[in-house]
């Protein structure tokens, strides 16, 4: 069956930088697009960050733009999330999500068709 295991999360201090990854497995890879969402306590989920299925378009949301990249690795069946300048409004637990690719990238959590299970990224002040 299909999973999506993110990793990388953890406890940072504002100003710092994470990676997190997302393997895939049980589905073709190249095929789908990819987003991260997050979560915060209390809050739904927003967009974070996309990419298409070849990477060669990404979306960003207007919070993390010019701090957050999103990139894929399709030989490893694997997307990141790089992520520099953190702040504590960046605390929530992420996820990635994956979409079967139609050429049009999304911002919308249930047009994706696959989750994963979250990684905590927590931003102390």
């Amino acid at each position: 069956q299909v999973q999506l295991v993110e990793s990388g999360g953890g406890l940072v201090q504002a100003g710092g930088s994470l990676r997190l990854s997302c393997k895939a497995s049980g589905l073709t890879f190249s095929g789908y697009a990819m987003g991260w969402f997050r979560q915060a306590p209390g809050k739904e989920r927003e967009f974070v960050a996309a990419i298409s299925s070849s990477g060669g378009t990404t979306d960003n949301a207007d919070s993390v733009k010019g701090r957050f990249a999103i990139s894929r690795d399709n030989a490893k069946n694997t997307v990141y999330l790089q992520m520099n300048s953190l702040e504590p409004d960046d605390t929530a637990v992420y996820y990635c999500a994956a979409k079967t690719s139609t050429g049009i990238l999304t911002r919308l959590p249930n047009r994706y068709n696959y989750w994963g299970q979250g990684t905590q990224v927590t931003v102390s002040s």
